[in-house]
């Protein structure tokens, strides 16, 4: 029988779930790490401004979900709220717990290395070299690869690209493994205009290409999220050879890790949270050559995609606890900071249609129920 729900706008009738074989072979042509979420606790003091208030066991319960998928765990980013509701000492404890995860799994583990436990304004570039170091040694002990996140304290702080190149310079040499360097562009993050220093994004690109071959051997690669192809291929084609660039294209990913007669895009991307299962699926076409398949299963999640990071961008990370309730890796629609409030209904609700038509809702009944349930509290008869 098909199953149907009655939206503002029409009726919408529910495809079959997509048919995914269990995962039998790691993913060997990419290099893939889904950004993945935090569960709040939803009895917790969360409200904007409060600390975070965890559900632990959900929160590791999911991201045992993408190691077991073979994909990698991108943990303490964007994606986490991080800088967004997610504090320092939750932040903390979250790369700890999921380095001891990691290891108990053999799962792949990427950690933001941030400045954001930084009180106040106006720090000194040594003060902003120090905090990345003491967040570098969190993550150090925690069996994970440090992601060097975009600063806000650095963005406020630096004069120009050599302040950049100086306070990366220290920070790359106190790393005892090489780091994945993180280009976040200010559609995520309103308080990273200008950064690396430069009038334009081509200055942009010129800074983090010298931070680059300056210190290659100790740069396994860097996220570029500055949702422009073309920019990301120039840049790509620039690296060192043994430098990865790592998609944070939320709009044109398929392309890009698809790649082209140059080269590929690896991965570190938040819309890999809820699309896990089909990208793991199309990343093994991709293995075996299967070009058609990868297509076939990475296209129709592409309006989804758009859709979740449409603008204002940084509250996509709503649009990501929203799917994973309906897909029933939770058991209710809080965030921490309260932020289930950043998106409308109909954001959400057009949400819901494009899910379904992507095939990434496991269980269409549950999704359903669920969906009725926001709508009705939304006032909405469906």
């Amino acid at each position: 029988m098909t199953l149907e729900l009655r939206l503002p706008g029409g009726v919408h009738r529910l495809r079959t779930p997509i048919a995914l074989s269990a995962p039998d072979r790691p993913i060997t042509s990419r290099r893939v790490y889904a950004a993945a979420h935090v569960v709040a606790d939803p009895l917790g003091q969360n409200s904007p401004g409060a600390p975070a208030a965890v559900d632990w066991d959900a929160t590791l319960a999911f991201r045992r979900h993408l190691w077991s998928l073979g994909l990698g765990v991108a943990d303490a980013m964007d994606t986490a709220q991080r800088g967004m509701g997610l504090d320092w000492p939750a932040t903390r404890e979250l790369i700890t717990r999921s380095g001891a995860e990691a290891r108990a799994v053999g799962g792949l583990l990427a950690c933001g290395v941030g400045t954001d436990h930084l009180a106040g304004a106006d720090h000194t570039l040594r003060d902003i070299i120090g905090a990345y170091r003491e967040q570098l040694v969190v993550v150090e002990e925690s069996g994970a690869q440090p992601v060097l996140m975009a600063s806000r304290a650095l963005s406020a702080a630096a004069k120009g690209p050599d302040d950049y190149l100086h306070v990366y310079g220290e920070v790359i040499d106190s790393a005892a493994q090489p780091v994945i360097l993180h280009w976040l562009g200010d559609m995520f993050d309103p308080a990273l205009v200008g950064y690396w220093g430069g009038a334009s994004l081509d200055d942009a690109t010129d800074t983090v290409l010298d931070l680059i071959r300056e210190n290659a051997p100790r740069v396994d690669g860097i996220k570029v999220s500055l949702l422009d192809a073309g920019r990301e291929i120039e840049l790509r084609r620039a690296l060192p050879e043994s430098v990865r660039l790592y998609t944070g294209d939320d709009f044109n990913y398929p392309e890009l890790v698809r790649g082209d007669e140059a080269g590929h895009s690896d991965a570190l991307l938040g819309v890999f949270d809820p699309i896990a299962p089909v990208a793991a699926a199309a990343l093994r076409a991709l293995d075996a050559d299967d070009i058609e398949r990868y297509d076939a299963l990475m296209t129709p999640t592409l309006p989804l995609a758009r859709h979740l990071f449409a603008a204002p961008t940084y509250h996509y990370k709503t649009g990501v606890v929203f799917l994973a309730w309906l897909a029933g890796h939770q058991s209710h629609f809080t965030m921490v900071a309260g932020a289930q409030s950043n998106r409308s209904v109909p954001h959400l609700t057009e949400l819901f249609r494009l899910a379904d038509t992507a095939g990434i809702l496991p269980n269409p009944e549950l999704a359903v129920h669920r969906m009725r349930q926001f709508l009705s509290l939304a006032g909405v008869e469906a």
